[in-house]
């Protein structure tokens, strides 16, 4: 599309370079294409995104979404004036919510609120929300820049976005199923990913750009603890999908804001708990420095982070071991954490 007739110096005079939206989506368009799949019918750039939606042989396809977005971890992203893995985290925290019911993702939208329009930084978020497209299967159809000046400052942004996937009705996971002897599996989470990152700012003293967030540390295998904090999330999209395929899950847990306490029980039925063995979590170094140094309680560190855990999956005993073994061919670090029991707390850690 040609642009050079729209363009607008009052506008621009306010804050707001039209121009510049044009140059961001243009320099993003190569990232975008990395995520085409078999349901896109247009390119970007139209009013709305249209996607064919892949229905054959569902008996009753059902469409399941989710949203979100990167919370503060953005800031840290704007710290270190690196911008190509915060969208990673945008669409895992999306795609790795619909997971849990199942549903494979179809597509993908972001929204992204900036100070400042600046094509190159634009299209290196972007950059980083087609990665994340990539590893979960699903398609960048359409997004927003907004340019807000006066509302924060130019050097300022904040990601968020949705997605949508599908499933067959009768294999949405409603944990209805779920019996005691049941095992819990964890999988192994790259870091923080995108939660409690409030109580990291506050623990690192990140705001004031304490200097000690850019020495390297032996602890964290040689990173520097921003670049700890700012690893990006894992997206387990792919693993699960296969093992669905094999094996009877009966709840999945996407671990986020709220930690164990909160998210395991989203996926216990009333009458039963999952007992987690803390000895048996594989705890990241990141979480033990966090707690060694803000003094959090180790009841509060499971209240808030994944603790090396960023998803839980609730099968039969009898088939933890083809499901680790898959979930291990597909590079997840995957391993057994609890068992479900009778109960109504819904969640213990002995």
């Amino acid at each position: 599309m040609d642009h050079k007739n729209s363009q607008s110096a009052s506008y621009a005079a306010a804050g707001v370079d039209i121009t510049a939206g044009y140059r961001a989506v243009e320099l993003m368009k190569k990232h975008i294409a990395r995520t085409r799949n078999e349901g896109c019918l247009d390119d970007v750039g139209g009013f709305g995104g249209c996607f064919g939606l892949p229905i054959a042989g569902m008996e009753e396809p059902v469409l399941v979404s989710g949203t979100d977005g990167c919370g503060t971890k953005v800031k840290l992203a704007i710290l270190m004036d690196k911008h190509d893995t915060i969208g990673i985290d945008a669409v895992a925290m999306c795609v790795n919510d619909i997971i849990c019911c199942g549903a494979k993702p179809l597509f993908f939208l972001d929204y992204i609120a900036c100070g400042k329009n600046i094509p190159e930084k634009i299209a290196e978020i972007v950059s980083g929300v087609a990665e994340g497209c990539v590893q979960s299967g699903a398609a960048l159809i359409g997004g927003e820049t907004a340019e807000h000046p006066g509302m924060m400052p130019a050097e300022d942004y904040d990601l968020a976005g949705f997605a949508v996937g599908i499933v067959d009705k009768k294999k949405i996971l409603d944990n209805s199923r779920m019996a005691v002897g049941d095992v819990v599996i964890a999988l192994a989470s790259t870091g923080i990913h995108s939660n409690g990152f409030s109580l990291c700012r506050k623990v690192f003293d990140i705001d004031n750009n304490n200097p000690q967030l850019y020495v390297q540390r032996e602890e964290l295998g040689g990173k520097t603890i921003a670049e700890a904090l700012l690893v990006p999330t894992r997206i387990y999209v792919k693993s699960i999908l296969a093992l669905l395929e094999k094996v009877d899950v009966k709840g999945i847990s996407h671990i986020t804001g709220g930690g164990f306490y909160e998210n395991i029980p989203r996926s216990v039925p009333d009458g039963l708990c999952a007992r987690i063995d803390k000895s048996a979590v594989k705890v990241l170094p990141i979480f033990d420095l966090i707690a060694k140094t803000g003094n959090i309680p180790q009841r509060d560190m499971f209240n808030t982070y994944n603790m090396g855990v960023g998803m839980s999956v609730v099968v039969p005993a009898a088939e933890a071991d083809t499901a680790l073994e898959i979930l291990r061919a597909h590079g997840e670090d995957a391993y057994v954490i609890g068992t479900i029991v009778p109960g109504e707390e819904k969640v213990v850690l002995v």
